[in-house]
């Protein structure tokens, strides 16, 4: 019996959470007395993944999943675990393994819990903790099925190396025509900077930086972090940025490092999207903006005048320190 993971990449690199996903295993299967085996969809050098402990893995190269398919992928990774007899298998937050979960736990006749933020508080019973109500509070949550399926929280565990020799092995899942009714037409990506998805940091923006015309100084200071650009709901709506941007609730959910929020007041479903950050800092001109009531950091003054100079402070410390 081995714990499965599945290992996200994209163009053939892996994502940054299948690293933290691969160091959680490696501790979970420790204290199960087990190993761990991975599971991969057109990945590059999959070697990476034993330096976080994985000691085997199961390569799957397809034309066919070239590109996302929820159902394709789900079904990719309920073969591999019966095929290994995996009794806990992990997936991450991101919205791809966050929609195949729920069908890899179907496929499986398994419990599901999401957003898990830790090690299991027991394993027998098996029990985890996890965030609940927008991230407002937690909940241990018990999974009584014999096969269980988890998707950890991003950036709740973290990154460890723990080197192991991992075996690998060219998988060859049976895949079924039907999940493939749907086509993909085309597919947009970011290039040349840091994605929300994979950011540590991201730098967000609202309406109070009064137009797209101002967003460079925004940008300015997320080059300077090595952050992501983000924006509010408003934002986007207004075509000033790309929904691709949009972060909250009803957009992208968030759970970096440091979030700053520039010029945004904080409606409730922005902060429920981004609640997770470790440290969120605001910058607002308004003092009773709600923002300030769930910011670590905040700053009352004019984002104009305060970016730049932040911006200025912060290449002077990191040119010192280089």
């Amino acid at each position: 019996m081995s714990l499965l993971i599945y290992a996200e990449s994209a163009d053939g690199k892996f994502k940054k959470v299948a690293f933290e996903l691969a160091s959680y295993a490696k501790k979970v299967a420790e204290t199960l007395g087990t190993t761990v085996t991975a599971v991969t969809v057109n990945a590059g050098n999959v070697s990476d993944l034993s330096k976080y402990g994985v000691d085997k893995v199961l390569k799957v190269t397809n034309d066919k999943l070239a590109n996302f398919n929820a159902k394709a992928y789900a079904d990719v990774v309920k073969q591999a675990a019966q095929k290994e007899g995996a009794k806990v298998i992990l997936l991450s937050s991101t919205t791809d393994s966050l929609y195949m979960a729920p069908l890899v736990a179907v496929g499986l006749d398994a419990g599901f819990a999401s957003n898990v933020v830790g090690l299991p508080v027991s394993t027998s019973p098996f029990q985890v903790k996890r965030t609940a109500f927008s991230n407002k509070a937690f909940n241990i949550t018990e999974i009584t099925t014999d096969v269980k399926v988890l998707s950890l929280a991003k950036n709740s565990y973290g990154v460890f190396e723990s080197t192991a020799s991992a075996a690998e092995e060219d998988f060859v899942p049976s895949l079924n025509e039907a999940d493939f009714n749907v086509k993909v037409a085309s597919v947009e990506k970011t290039t040349g900077k840091v994605t929300i998805a994979d950011a540590d940091i991201v730098v967000s923006g609202g309406r109070g930086l009064k137009g797209p015309e101002n967003w460079g100084m925004l940008e300015e200071l997320a080059t300077v972090l090595g952050a992501a650009t983000a924006c509010s709901k408003p934002v986007s709506d207004l075509g000033w940025r790309p929904h691709s941007e949009h972060v909250g609730q009803t957009g992208k959910p968030v759970a970096t490092n440091l979030y700053i929020a520039v010029g945004i007041s904080g409606a409730i479903q922005h902060i429920a999207g981004i609640n997770s950050s470790k440290v969120k800092v605001v910058i607002n001109s308004d003092p009773e903006a709600p923002f300030f009531k769930v910011a670590d950091y905040g700053i009352v003054g004019d984002a104009f005048d305060i970016l730049p100079r932040l911006t200025e402070k912060l290449a002077a410390f990191k040119a010192q320190n280089a």
